[in-house]
């Protein structure tokens, strides 16, 4: 049996007057319909910073500036293993559309507990809780 294959995220916590942006997934992708912080995919050699501004650009319509790591989790799934690494991010310019999410909500992390999240988001949270957000 060959091992898993590891696919290397990466996500932005943008914040915003006390609340966090978050995104729901679209009812056909893998783990349809649950939340995540926005981001996406890192492409072969392409650095996390520029990933994570093409996929929210992509997701969102929004350019974000990238600031410093949160954290990274190791999460395995049945047929990959994801390693999400999370960053600090803030919007340069542009407001949030729903371009390629389902849905996009602004919360508090006090209402993280009722958005279903992806595992791999979910295990992020932790580093989160008492985190204030740059306003």
């Amino acid at each position: 049996m060959e091992p898993a294959r590891t696919i290397r995220v990466v996500a932005g916590v943008v914040g915003r007057e006390g609340r966090y942006l978050i995104t729901q997934r679209r009812p056909t992708a893998v783990l349809p319909l649950m939340w995540e912080f926005p981001g996406g995919k890192v492409e072969t050699n392409e650095s996390d910073a520029e990933a994570l501004q093409r996929e929210v650009k992509h997701r969102l319509g929004v350019d974000v500036r990238v600031g410093q790591l949160i954290s990274f989790v190791t999460h395995p799934y049945e047929r990959y293993t994801v390693d999400l690494y999370l960053y600090e991010c803030t919007i340069a310019a542009g407001e949030p559309a729903a371009l390629a999410v389902h849905a996009f909500q602004w919360v508090t992390s006090g209402d993280f507990d009722q958005y279903p999240f992806t595992p791999a988001d979910e295990a992020s949270m932790n580093k989160l809780l008492g985190m204030e957000p740059k306003v």
